[in-house]
């Protein structure tokens, strides 16, 4: 089997979907089929059950996915670390955040950096919309998030930013050109939700305002991107954190502050029972920045 087929038959094995697999691998929706057809006519039996709205692996596809995608995985893991070594890097550590501001992180970066030349730092963007499904999975090694975090499988490291909350609106919105809004504000507006667990989105967009009135949940989202549309046509309103109006600052798109809501505060966090010495030692260089700030 090729490289690139294997590819194909753990990217559907994920997605469930060719559209979306052959877009993901930048490939057609004919490749794609082409590929699981060639699979199945050398394996002798189907490895995907397909319908008019499903598909889904069968008994031999779930094996085959379970016995190749670790081999698959250390494949580009050993190349990962090949690379590495060509650059005179002997490990990594990988960093999942829903924050866009990193380049305000860069004084904490510089710092690990200067203590562990041959660690590479990796960063990737995580979606608010299933927060921690990446460092659960072991895709990334910590994360910067939105606090508070009450996973039991998941440890909170020190708070290393915070900042204000603002109200993300449409510029034709009736409360872009207030100097500043109220959570009592919103029980006339249709607020977006999409964050998950609910505990954690409610740091954001509460349920009630402050008097008990309800607030409207809206649109559901699951990044940025997604909601500015519907910003922008006043379709729905945010709380967001104030690093988007300098990240995202946009002609359509007024950041308005929250007089009442409490500062956002952002903190690292990492699986429990997974903590490695790189873990520890970012940990500890964020506590060392702050403790001196």
């Amino acid at each position: 089997m090729e490289l690139r087929d294997i590819e194909i038959f753990l990217v559907l094995a994920e997605e469930l979907h060719f559209t979306r697999t052959a877009e993901r691998l930048h490939v057609t929706q004919a490749r794609v089929s082409q590929a699981i057809k060639k699979q199945e006519r050398r394996v002798g039996g189907a490895l995907f059950e397909r319908n008019n709205r499903n598909v889904t692996l069968t008994p031999i596809g779930q094996q085959l996915f379970d016995d190749i995608e670790p081999m698959y995985r250390g494949l580009y893991e050993g190349m990962d670390r090949a690379r590495l070594a060509a650059r005179g890097k002997t490990g990594v550590l990988r960093i999942g955040s829903i924050a866009v501001n990193l380049h305000d992180f860069r004084r904490l970066f510089d710092a690990f950096a200067h203590d562990h030349p041959t660690c590479e730092v990796q960063l990737r963007h995580v979606d608010f919309g299933d927060p921690f499904a990446q460092l659960r999975a072991g895709e990334i090694d910590m994360q910067i998030v939105w606090l508070p975090v009450r996973e039991p499988d998941l440890t909170v490291g020190p708070v290393i930013y915070t900042e204000p909350i603002v109200l993300a609106v449409g510029t034709t919105h009736r409360l872009a050109s207030h100097d500043s809004v109220s959570y009592e504000d919103l029980a006339d507006e249709t607020v977006m939700g999409g964050a998950r667990p609910d505990y954690w989105r409610e740091i954001l967009v509460p349920l009630r305002t402050p008097s008990g009135r309800l607030i409207r949940i809206g649109p559901s989202v699951s990044n940025f991107q997604e909601m500015i549309p519907i910003l922008s046509t006043g379709e729905a309103v945010s709380p967001v954190h104030a690093q988007a109006a300098r990240y995202y600052a946009r002609p359509d798109i007024a950041y308005v502050p929250i007089r009442d809501a409490p500062p956002g505060r952002w903190g690292l966090i990492w699986r429990t029972g997974h903590e490695t010495e790189l873990i520890r030692s970012f940990a500890d260089t964020a506590h060392h920045l702050n403790s001196v700030e």
